[in-house]
């Protein structure tokens, strides 16, 4: 079953990644350390179909190998404003694979049983099990961009009094740290 022959190899992939990973620890400003509309020098059409049909595939065969172990799983977290693609990306990405062992979840405001528990509770009982691949359609840091831009959001929350001062933020950052 296995089609490693015909996917792409390692290095090829390289060739895409490499320019957009980010190391641990350094700091990110958009779009001065990275183009938004990088596109690897492909653009739409017959080679990039190809090249996408060869990822599915690939992605496929690693889902099907991560099933098979069931010792890690894959959290997928895309982060947008609403019409960057995200439901797009999802949808073509993720065409290939077995949707049994998929799940995606959409983030928007939080229920009143959401707001009765930590920021980070609700991303946090959806991760996804051994074996399989999770998406978070947005992501825990919506706690750190909304709410800062929208602090009315912090009063919904339920939070001490105490828990509200000037410290948040920097808490709420080394807690997303920690998390991950």
């Amino acid at each position: 079953m296995s089609h490693m022959a015909e996917l792409p190899s390692p290095k090829r992939l390289a060739e895409f990644i490499d320019p957009l990973r980010v190391k641990p620890g350094t700091r990110v400003r958009l779009p001065q350390d990275f183009n938004p509309g990088f596109t690897a020098g492909m653009e739409e059409g017959p080679p990039v179909d190809a090249l996408m049909r060869e990822g599915v595939e690939l992605l496929a065969e690693y889902q099907a190998r991560m099933a098979a172990q069931d010792t890690y799983a894959l959290l997928v977290v895309l982060q947008g404003m609403d019409g960057s693609g995200k439901d797009g990306t999802i949808k073509h990405v993720m065409s290939g694979v077995n949707p049994q062992g998929v799940e995606v979840h959409s983030f928007k405001a939080p229920s009143a049983e959401e707001l009765d528990h930590d920021f980070l509770w609700r991303h946090g009982k959806a991760l996804p099990e051994r074996g399989h691949i999770g998406i978070f359609n947005r992501s825990h840091y919506e706690e750190v961009l909304v709410v800062r831009v929208h602090p009315e959001i912090l009063d919904h929350q339920q939070l001490p009094p105490e828990t509200k001062g000037s410290g948040i933020w920097r808490r709420r950052f080394r807690d997303i740290y920690v998390w991950e």
